[in-house]
């Protein structure tokens, strides 16, 4: 067998076994897309919810009763992690095997979360506790959609890290059978001695 052969049928197996890992996916624990995309569109909407009750928060107002100047930009900050979240989780749920967009979309629901503890203490503190309350309790309704998330993160990776493996041990297998094939033999250039 010619080496151009060899190299496509190594090719044409790693293909395959990355095909066939992606298949067993599918009965290893790693949900379908379509469950994906609806628990994606479940945190949406959970981040949807948030936002009529961050329009009602006025940190500018807390600066006359006190309030350190850091907690505007904090709001600030949270209205545009929900806004990167929404874009991220749309993004993911068109592309679910991407792992770098699952995390991006994971870290960006930590980060909001955590803003959001910080600012529903200013809320309590300079605004209104019942407020405060309620974005709370918005947080906690969507702690089962994060959770889930997390899941899905975590068992992307895992599927992502044995494919590579999987590729690297088929790749050194290849890379062993080409290395021990005969040598050709040099036919020599024309007109120099044989």
């Amino acid at each position: 067998m010619s080496v151009g052969v060899r190299v496509r049928v190594c090719l044409a197996a790693v293909a395959a076994i990355g095909w066939a890992a992606c298949l067993r996916a599918q009965s290893e624990g790693l949900p379908p897309e379509w469950e994906v995309r609806k628990d994606l569109d479940s945190l949406v909407e959970q981040t949807r919810r948030l936002k009529p009750l961050l329009d009602a928060v006025k940190p500018a107002e807390w600066v006359q009763k006190g309030a350190p100047a850091a907690y505007e930009s904090q709001w600030k900050s949270v209205q545009a992690e929900s806004d990167y979240l929404v874009r991220s989780a749309g993004e993911l749920s068109k592309a679910p095997e991407r792992l770098t967009i699952a995390l991006e979309t994971y870290l960006r629901l930590q980060s909001r979360n955590a803003l959001l503890v910080s600012l529903s203490e200013g809320i309590a503190k300079y605004q209104n506790p019942a407020l405060a309350e309620l974005l709370r309790g918005a947080m906690t309704d969507g702690a089962a959609a994060g959770e889930k998330l997390r899941h899905y993160v975590v068992q992307l990776a895992a599927l992502k890290e044995g494919q590579l493996a999987v590729a690297d041990q088929e790749a050194q297998r290849c890379r062993t059978m080409l290395l021990q094939q005969p040598a050709r033999k040099s036919q020599g250039k024309p007109g120099s001695p044989k």
